[in-house]
């Protein structure tokens, strides 16, 4: 009996035959929870960085275009001050602007963004200005999704 004491039972043994195994298994909480918030980041912050002027937009019913490679977006705010991408153009100085803007092939595709409050010749004066600068390939934005624009305001009763 006293040799059984003196060996400890062998049941206990320490040190690296202790019985315990490393854990192979990766714990993919934190990582999904990670991700989720940067999911959400992305979701918020996307919308803001398309346009930087900021610009009350019409509604339409159209469907969204695909986004082209080379595209510039050319925005007229509520007071008709126009702007390339987000740099203002100075008064009078649109002509200039447009022909310091890099072509390649068909040039590149304009996005006109105009503010709902906006007189219509400002807007056809702006895409004058393209025409004569040989950019004939504008798109219109305006607000989609659903919202039902009116077409006529009682001029006929047709609508």
């Amino acid at each position: 009996m006293a040799m059984g004491l003196a060996s400890g039972g062998g049941r206990r043994r320490r040190g690296r035959g202790s019985g315990r195994r490393p854990m192979s298994e990766i714990n993919v909480t934190p990582l999904v929870d990670v991700m989720l918030v940067l999911l959400i980041i992305f979701m918020v912050t996307a919308p803001l960085l398309t346009a930087g002027v900021p610009i009350n937009l019409p509604d339409s019913r159209a469907s969204a275009l695909p986004q082209e490679q080379q595209q510039v977006t050319i925005s007229i705010d509520e007071s008709g001050y126009v702007y390339i991408d987000d740099a203002r153009v100075p008064v009078g100085g649109l002509p200039e602007a447009l022909k310091n803007l890099p072509r390649t092939g068909e040039g590149p595709d304009i996005t006109l963004r105009a503010d709902r409050a906006l007189d219509y010749g400002r807007v056809m004066a702006v895409m004058g200005e393209l025409n004569r600068a040989g950019l004939n390939r504008i798109s219109l934005v305006t607000n989609g999704g659903g919202v039902r624009a009116p077409v006529n305001n009682g001029s006929s009763q047709q609508e």
